[in-house]
């Protein structure tokens, strides 16, 4: 390894113990670019710690006393690489710069050229590996904060002491990451009766992520505060227009609405019907326009028929649109109602987890889209 062609500070105002440095320098290594200052403020008035990678500053600078100094660089420039220079009588002080964030020290006459150029390149090296450690701490924390923050927008639904059981899975279709753009939930309501919904906010991106969970988190709200069924969907959709950073974002969204006792209501905006096991057949409601798309849209409710040991699947389209086993389609529905048929001896609380296994199968791999799954089954008495 070399330093040719390297640029280097030295913040000396002895000329001859500059003028030596640079002989040394030059003796070793003639390509090396060595830039001389004489005092601290020439180097911050004249901005020269942009360009040299290594900085040699003399501790005994007039007008400083012990690591002022190496305290002025460090913080003119953080991520300055220093190596200070000693008398023969203040060894000492180099082990305490180094302890304050210098990368070396040398004691002047004790010193030649390979020591020098050893030294630069040990504080260039070492400099680069410390701020390589610090980036790579940095990102691990902000991944480890945003997973922390992401995990707490999936929500756990709230069905204690209703009749309906859920189970859910969910994967994010961005690399490296929690949440995307579908949400999901489920939360009993005043009245007793169960409420369910599934979206997509088309995109990807962390704003996509963002306005879904609080699109999940006002449509819970809007469902625990005791809002008309009917008024859910039209009430949401005024959250979604107000808070969408884009005006031509939409979301899809499927709701449905289970009594204690009666027929159930299935409301679409845009997104995949749920589909009815024991036997596997899509539930086929009108749908309605996705939220955002019109502010006078109307979403009519389909009735939905629960027998006993009822179960109802809800998804999003990134479940369906990989590829199926015919070649060069999609899944779709009906594929989607083959595999269940397939799968009807699996227990409710294993089939979201085994449905996306299958499907990954006939993908030929991970699902590119976000996956969200709600299952509903009636509860054990």
């Amino acid at each position: 390894m070399t330093v040719s062609g390297r640029a280097v500070l030295l913040v000396e105002d002895d000329p001859g113990d500059a003028f030596l440095v640079g002989e040394l320098l030059a003796e070793v290594e003639p390509e090396l670019r060595l830039t001389v200052a004489t005092s601290l403020a020439e180097v911050v008035a004249g901005d020269l710690l942009s360009g040299p990678e290594c900085v040699l500053l003399d501790l005994n600078l007039p007008g400083t006393h012990g690591l002022e100094g190496l305290h002025a660089i460090l913080r003119a420039d953080a991520g300055a690489a220093v190596c200070v220079l000693t008398g023969l009588d203040d060894e000492h002080l180099g082990v305490a710069a180094v302890a304050a964030g210098a990368q070396d020290y040398l004691v002047k006459g004790k010193v030649d050229g390979q020591v020098l150029i050893r030294a630069i390149r040990y504080a260039v090296e070492r400099r680069r590996a410390e701020t390589s450690a610090l980036r790579l701490r940095e990102e691990r924390l902000v991944a480890a904060e945003a997973t922390r923050l992401e995990r707490g927008l999936l929500p756990t639904p709230l069905l204690a002491g209703s009749h309906v059981a859920a189970r859910s899975f969910y994967r994010s279709g961005r690399a490296r990451s929690v949440l995307g753009g579908d949400f999901y939930d489920a939360v009993r309501g005043p009245d007793g009766t169960v409420h369910a919904i599934i979206g997509d906010v088309c995109g990807h991106g962390p704003d996509e992520a963002a306005l879904g969970a609080l699109l999940r988190v006002s449509w819970r709200a809007l469902v625990l505060a005791g809002v008309d069924e009917p008024q859910v969907l039209p009430k949401l959709q005024q959250v979604l227009v107000s808070e969408r950073h884009d005006q031509t974002l939409f979301t899809t969204v499927c709701t449905v609405a289970i009594p204690p006792d009666g027929e159930g209501l299935v409301r679409l905006a845009g997104h995949p019907a749920p589909v009815s096991l024991h036997p596997p057949r899509q539930v086929e409601p009108m749908i309605g326009l996705p939220l955002g798309i019109a502010a006078e849209t109307r979403w009519e409710a389909e009735r939905l028929s629960l027998h006993p040991g009822w179960s109802l699947l809800m998804f999003t389209d990134g479940l369906i649109e990989g590829k199926g086993p015919m070649p060069d389609e999609p899944l779709w529905p009906e594929g989607l109602i083959e595999l269940l048929v397939a799968e009807s001896a699996t227990p409710a609380e294993d089939l979201p987890v085994r449905l996306v296994e299958r499907v990954q199968e006939l993908n030929g791999g991970p699902l590119s889209d976000d996956v969200a799954i709600l299952l509903l089954t009636a509860a054990a008495p």
